[in-house]
């Protein structure tokens, strides 16, 4: 199948606004608008990502003027952090809501993220080494 020369853009195709390391967050700010629960979102990372910002940074999602965080999340429901993300990237996400806010969960897994998962855990007891 061949690619169209001339086609329309999605119309939930989304592009980032801003791209801002602030307070230990990565934020990427969205045009205002509602995003609607349940809906898929493809979400462009238009701009440069501060060189400033640390690889283990969360990143949150704002909305046009807005405060308000909305962490931007594996599919598993583990945050992102700034080392899986990418600049001129196209992440496809869904709106999640709850009762006193929301997320924006991805559908795919992010770009080159290492597991920083530990190999096991021990609640902080672990056995004294046999000598």
């Amino acid at each position: 199948m061949s690619c169209k020369p001339v086609c329309k853009l999605c119309d939930r195709l989304v592009l980032s606004q801003a791209v801002t390391f602030t307070g230990g967050n990565l934020e990427i700010n969205l045009p205002a608008g509602s995003y609607n629960n349940g809906e898929k979102y493809c979400i462009v990372v238009a701009q440069a990502i501060p060189e400033t910002t640390t690889i283990n940074a969360p990143v949150y999602i704002t909305i046009g003027t807005g405060t308000t965080l909305y962490p931007l999340t594996k599919r598993s429901c583990a945050q992102v952090t700034a080392c899986g993300i990418r600049t001129r990237t196209r992440y496809s996400v869904c709106a999640v809501t709850t009762p006193t806010g929301g997320s924006f969960r991805m559908l795919g897994a992010p770009c080159c993220s290492p597991s920083n998962n530990l190999s096991s855990i021990d609640g902080g007891t672990a056995a004294a080494p046999a000598t």
